[in-house]
């Protein structure tokens, strides 16, 4: 039977690979690429690096269009549905056409792909259509909400309080998610975190977490929110796209926050990729 693996690649450093995800990717025969748009062609380059360096010899990189979201529609759940069916169908042909009977297959996914993230909802809806056709595996990878603690020095949780994982679009609708004092948002294309209350909110920002154009943020919401906004737009305009995430913290000062971490940054290492 063909085996697909999904193997969570981090959140744009090449050495968030963990052990699991580099033996996955040296059993794989072909790797299935979904190509983004020229914009988002460094995303390409580093998944291309990941196999370079980890793939067995004789394997296979087939990369193809991916299928493109309406990001317009304020009918955001039907577009999503339509997003999914057009790349089930995608991804269907391509295990068929490109795996032989016994072949190994990997799709590679940003961070964890257990976390917003559409891959294994894709190969359901293809196993619904076509039961049998192949079997799969999720490998876990590094997440960019890992990698944003990681990097300010904090956890995601204080002493018996819970955390909150949301989106964007949920946070400008409702605010500060009700009954939460920690939420980390993620998925924000249109600078969510100005439009809610922010007296006593504390922030820990992260753009293009692990690469080297990595930009970190920290301190009261209220003093921070025209630093990030202006820093955010700079640095979309520069690249064309921007993927970033943040810790919302309600009540007294973290202690825990980076010395320092307030302002930008490179990932440190000369040879890190952007994400």
């Amino acid at each position: 039977m063909r085996h697909i693996y999904v193997i969570g690649i981090g959140a744009g450093d090449p050495d968030h690979l963990t052990l699991q995800a580099v033996k996955a990717i040296a059993r794989t025969d072909v790797f299935l690429l979904l190509d983004k748009n020229e914009q988002r062609q460094d995303l390409m380059r580093l998944r291309r690096r990941m196999i370079e360096e980890h793939a067995r010899p004789g394997h296979r990189v087939v990369e193809v269009p991916d299928a493109e979201r309406d990001r317009t529609t304020p009918a955001y759940t039907e577009a999503v549905q339509d997003w999914r069916r057009r790349r089930a169908e995608l991804v269907g042909r391509l295990v068929a056409e490109e795996l032989g009977p016994d072949g190994t297959g990997a799709l590679l996914a940003w961070g964890d792909p257990s976390l917003y993230d559409s891959v294994t909802a894709v190969l359901d809806e293809v196993l619904a259509a076509e039961p049998g056709a192949f079997s799969y595996e999720v490998v876990p990878g590094i997440s960019s909400v890992s990698v944003l603690a990681a990097r300010h020095r904090t956890t995601l949780t204080r002493v018996g309080r819970p955390v909150r994982i949301t989106t964007a679009r949920r946070l400008a609708a409702e605010g500060f998610p009700p009954g939460s004092e920690d939420a980390v948002v993620m998925l924000d294309g249109q600078a969510a975190f100005e439009r809610i209350d922010p007296e006593g909110v504390h922030i820990h920002y992260g753009a293009y977490l692990g690469g080297e154009d990595e930009i970190l943020v920290s301190g009261p919401l209220g003093e921070k929110a025209p630093e990030i906004a202006r820093l955010r737009a700079e640095a979309r305009e520069r690249k064309g796209w921007i993927m970033d995430t943040y810790l919302l913290r309600r009540g007294p000062g973290d202690t825990d926050a980076a010395d320092g971490a307030d302002g930008t940054g490179g990932a440190g290492d000369a040879d890190r990729t952007n994400r």
